[in-house]
């Protein structure tokens, strides 16, 4: 068998690679927009054409061996851009690895160590009421876990009318993040996992204040508090606050990981199987995530085909405790783009009996959605100045 073209396909804000071979099998993975997410993802794009041009003519089923000439045919080796490109591929060939042999890739990647998956989803709402009532629902409909953006709706027009993060004192984040974390504790009880993400905008000062005056809500982990670069500031806020962290979606080589472990700099590590080099990669850092006893936690912000390649990790991995999941998985538009997407049983995914990652494309479909940019709005503070996107 032969890889015969590897094609980047678009829809609505959503990038797939779909690999085709010879024998007229083919396998899908998720392109992570990267340097392109507040933007158009040019360069990711740009990335899976370059990888083509090395894996066009080759055996799909080599698939370490690709990886690795993929991820060094790259001389200066290891940016966001190749390694979204090199995770969309390598999520396709296992695809096509396990239609080969009529299984799913979990049984391929040594098989299951669990019977299901745990999920934690994504609460909104402008007010702490909002908040209260969407945990509420999701409680409701079997979850056990959900995140909160402390500081306003993520993503809505409270960064346009200047009511969120960066309209804060010092002070305002702390009471802020308190009265909203604080519903939403007093709505759900004790014994649901509750998480924050402040999507890398703190300050280290500010982090640790935040994370102090959330210690009497017992949060699950505090999710990308500051910038991803110094792992040294990592490792201080760390040893100052009194919950766990959770960080790791910007990252994207397995060195980057193993930095951040020695550093001590979180309990929980988030990599992105369409961002990090896909399943052959996050196997390795989950190995090494688990030599030092620090949890797997999968990133997955984008559509259900990056779900689905998650459930295949998820269910052969053993220090995976629960995996992120958007409410909106199956159904709109990203149900509309694939032929089926995973079946949820409360706040459990079931895995997949189908061969591959268990999910197809439904590329009839994709004429009903243009391509959209990456919207991702600046914060400016009131002095004019840019806190991190």
């Amino acid at each position: 068998m032969k890889v015969t073209a590897v094609r980047v396909l678009s829809a609505d804000r959503f990038n797939y690679v779909k690999v085709e071979t010879d024998e007229g099998l083919h396998g899908v993975g998720e392109l992570h927009p990267a340097s392109g997410t507040g933007g158009t993802p040019f360069l990711p794009i740009a990335g899976v054409q370059y990888c083509a041009e090395y894996l066009v003519g080759k055996d799909p089923l080599h698939i370490e061996k690709h990886w690795q000439h993929m991820f060094r045919r790259s001389l200066f080796r290891g940016g966001s851009d190749i390694m979204a490109a090199i995770g969309a591929i390598d999520i396709a060939l296992w695809d096509i690895k396990g239609k080969e042999v009529d299984k799913p890739v979990y049984e391929l990647l040594g098989g299951p160590t669990r019977n299901k998956v745990r999920l934690y989803t994504h609460l909104g709402g402008s007010t702490p009421q909002e908040l209260a009532e969407d945990a509420k629902a999701r409680v409701a409909e079997g979850f056990t876990a959900v995140r909160i953006y402390p500081f306003g709706d993520f993503g809505s027009s409270d960064f346009e009318e200047g009511r969120g993060l960066e309209s804060m004192s010092f002070t305002a984040m702390q009471h802020n993040a308190v009265e909203r974390i604080g519903a939403v504790r007093d709505a759900v009880g004790p014994d649901i996992d509750v998480m924050i993400d402040v999507v890398n905008r703190l300050t280290p000062a500010e982090a640790i204040a935040v994370g102090r005056a959330l210690e009497p809500f017992n949060l699950y982990f505090f999710e990308d508090p500051i910038e991803p670069e110094n792992m040294d500031q990592w490792e201080y806020v760390a040893a100052n606050v009194p919950m766990p962290l959770a960080m790791g979606e910007r990252l994207y080589t397995v060195y980057q990981f193993l930095d951040l472990l020695n550093h001590k700099g979180a309990a929980f590590v988030r990599p992105d199987l369409s961002l990090a080099g896909g399943i052959t990669n996050i196997k390795k850092i989950a190995v090494i995530a688990e030599a030092n006893y620090v949890g797997v936690v999968p990133h997955n912000p984008l559509s259900s085909v990056l779900t689905a390649a998650c459930v295949q990790l998820d269910m052969a991995t053993h220090n995976i405790p629960v995996q992120e999941y958007p409410h909106d998985d199956a159904s709109g538009v990203k149900a509309d783009l694939v032929d089926e997407p995973l079946t949820r049983e409360g706040g459990y995914l079931l895995p997949p009996e189908r061969p591959g990652i268990g999910i197809d494309l439904n590329e009839e479909a994709f004429g009903k959605y243009p391509v959209k940019l990456y919207e991702r709005p600046a914060l400016i503070n009131p002095d004019g100045s840019l806190r991190e996107y």
